[in-house]
């Protein structure tokens, strides 16, 4: 809508389209408010987006030109609107969440080569490549329709969701890690001349940069990493507000650990504890016993009471756990740090415990296209209730009622007044000098893309959640979500996995031991892994392809987030809000909340 027809008269005006205020803009729509939802971004969610990879790289450009613009004040316009009585507080035209951003491209530039696998040569047809066509920097997710009035047409979603149906993911099976032995002169002699007729020969593309930018809208890159329990608030809400209708969710199908080097399942239910490998049968006794005292540790306070003031990992040595069995539950079922006091990590850990079964073996569920879809979908609901969109535009000021010092009214960039009851504003908005005893904590944060799996298995087509403990005793431990085609989120045959810590550096300083350990860095751009190793060495890793961007990002109360990719085929590093499972997936610690 034009800001010319915009009513002058609101019962809410939200600004920003983050998850908090599209939750928000939501509630007030549907209990019967008019609501006003504007945003100076050209797409949803804000710092909650998601990206196909070319809007990611046409993003990081404009993000990056909008620093060097000069902040300017039209007071006078201001003045002009103001009656006696009422204060003016502006707000900051420029979003400087983000900072430190940088590109880094470690994939090969070198034009698409098909290379056969397999020894006869036969005249077959090239596998065409699915047409791109040409990208949006506004489009946060091209999965979706759009409720309100943005550029995304309802037919590039139709087009985009009729390719990859969830319910059977139709993508071809790739054999880049697993090559073919070679054959004999005479056993090539001996096969016999392939017709047309026969079968076509499988390939191995290699994947560039230009592939990965031909392929750019099979990709949906989270700004922001989040799981969300199956009991959790969030999905709690997502059901009695009935917005899961307009989003699909996948089951986070394995937890991993990983320790000596060496990538491992978690055993968290009852079935996985007596199917796992790694474990003794008297360790599967134990951590049996010590989950089934969890589920109820209230019913038992003298098992803890001693302990309620003491690290939750001296509660686990209390109990004989072996050292194992301690990671296990501390870092990957708890998924609380070595300083968590006890009653905090058996919460935890009987929450984890609860959430197990309701959807799948596992306690976590991911939004198909992303995590930007969420936010999303309560902005359709709103609209549908009545809600106005506005992207592109924002507003310059508050209106304050000196008398009672609350909001009447805003000022947009239009110079248009609005009347307003209520006034709801996402945190990027508010300058620096107006934020008073806000405390601000971060995260590192990185994105990569890969050609395999950490832990290959029979379906490569599983969302995995990885925890990665302290590789030093200062150091944080690692959540990393690798997230799989079906995903909706990578093209085929590649890998978007997402590291997450506190920081305690930049973010490359924090993850680059994890993923020089975890992944295959070429020192050049488009160098394969050797294939020649030892007996002792581990199997080979997965390979890091494409750009590599720093940045800092804050969020909410307090998020930075810093960018960086690196060859994997794509990392991003950020550094915001210290992560964990449990506080990142319950609603009242999502970004944009107020205190």
């Amino acid at each position: 809508m034009a800001a010319e027809t915009l009513p002058s008269q609101f019962d809410v005006v939200i600004l920003g389209t983050g998850l908090t205020e599209s939750v928000i803009a939501a509630a007030c729509s549907r209990v019967g408010q008019n609501v006003l939802h504007l945003d100076r971004r050209n797409y949803y969610a804000g710092n909650w987006a998601s990206f196909t990879f070319n809007a990611l790289l046409s993003w990081i450009e404009e993000y990056k030109n909008q620093q060097e613009v000069q902040i300017t004040e039209s007071e006078q316009v201001w003045r002009s609107l103001i009656d006696e009585g009422e204060d003016v507080v502006p707000l900051s035209s420029v979003d400087s969440s983000i900072s430190n951003l940088e590109v880094f491209c470690y994939a090969s530039e070198e034009e698409e080569k098909e290379e056969e696998t397999k020894a006869p040569l036969t005249s077959c047809q090239p596998v065409n490549a699915e047409t791109v066509s040409e990208e949006t920097t506004g489009d946060s997710t091209e999965a979706q329709d759009t409720v309100t009035g943005d550029d995304t047409t309802a037919s590039d979603a139709k087009t985009q969701n009729e390719e990859h149906k969830v319910s059977e993911p139709k993508e071809e099976q790739h054999t880049s890690d697993i090559s073919e032995p070679s054959q004999s002169q005479e056993e090539k002699d001996s096969q016999p001349i392939s017709s047309p007729e026969d079968p076509p020969v499988d390939v191995e593309k290699k994947i560039t940069y230009q592939k990965l930018v031909k392929e750019g809208r099979r990709f949906n890159i989270d700004l922001v990493s989040k799981l969300m329990y199956s009991r959790g608030a969030l999905v709690d809400l997502l059901i009695k507000s009935n917005v899961s209708r307009y989003a699909e969710f996948k089951n986070i199908g394995r937890i991993l650990t990983c320790r000596n080097g060496k990538v491992e399942q978690v055993p968290c239910s009852r079935a996985d504890v007596f199917a796992s490998k790694q474990l003794t049968v008297v360790e599967k006794r134990m951590l049996m016993k010590f989950l089934t005292f969890c589920l109820d540790f209230e019913q038992h306070p003298e098992e803890y009471q001693d302990y309620t003031e003491k690290p939750f990992r001296e509660f686990l040595k209390n109990k004989k756990l072996t050292e194992n069995l301690q990671d296990f539950v501390l870092h990957s079922i708890a998924m609380v740090t070595q300083q968590t006091l006890t009653e905090e990590g058996l919460k935890a850990t009987q929450h984890f415990l609860r959430c197990l079964g309701r959807y799948g073996n596992t306690p976590f569920l991911f939004p198909l296209y992303g995590l930007g879809e969420i936010p999303q979908c309560f902005c359709r609901m709103c609209a549908v209730f009545g809600g106005i969109y506005c992207l592109r535009h924002s507003v310059q000021c508050l209106v304050v009622d000196k008398a009672s010092n609350k909001v009447k009214a805003v000022i947009d960039t239009r110079g248009q007044k609005i009347s307003c009851s209520h006034f709801v504003v996402e945190d990027s908005y508010i300058r620096d000098e107006q934020r008073q005893s806000t405390a601000y904590r971060q995260i590192s944060r990185a994105v990569l893309i890969t050609d395999r799996s950490v832990l290959p298995s029979e379906s490569d087509q599983q969302i995995s959640l990885v925890t990665i403990p302290p590789l030093e005793p200062s150091a944080p431990a690692v959540r990393m979500v690798e997230l799989c085609s079906s995903s909706m989120t990578c093209m085929p045959g590649t890998y978007l996995v997402h590291l997450t810590c506190s920081s305690s550096g930049t973010a490359q300083e924090d993850l680059a031991p994890v993923v020089s350990e975890l992944f295959h860095v070429s020192t050049i751009p488009g160098e394969e892994p050797s294939e020649v190793r030892s007996r002792s060495s581990r199997p080979r890793h997965p390979q890091l392809f494409t750009p590599s961007n720093e940045l800092n990002l804050p969020l909410s109360a307090g998020i930075s987030t810093h960018l960086y990719h690196s060859s994997i085929m794509h990392i991003l590093s950020f550094e915001a809000l210290p992560f964990s499972i449990d506080s990142c997936c319950e609603f009242k610690y999502f970004r944009g909340s107020r205190k």
